[in-house]
């Protein structure tokens, strides 16, 4: 277990490998978010929230 410990605490951060794989998950789930944001069944429902917090 302490070698394990050691190993982690020693890695001084990701190396370019672990950067694409980090800006493809990004990416992934940014291009998720925008395809649940823009259908419409949450529209209307933020445009309800919205129009709510308005009145």
């Amino acid at each position: 277990m302490r070698k394990l410990i050691a190993r982690l605490h020693g890695d001084d951060g990701m190396n370019t490998a672990e950067y694409a794989v980090g800006t493809l998950a990004a990416v992934a789930f940014a291009g998720i978010l925008l395809k649940v944001l823009t259908s419409g069944n949450v529209q209307s429902a933020l445009t309800a929230v919205i129009d709510r917090a308005l009145k």
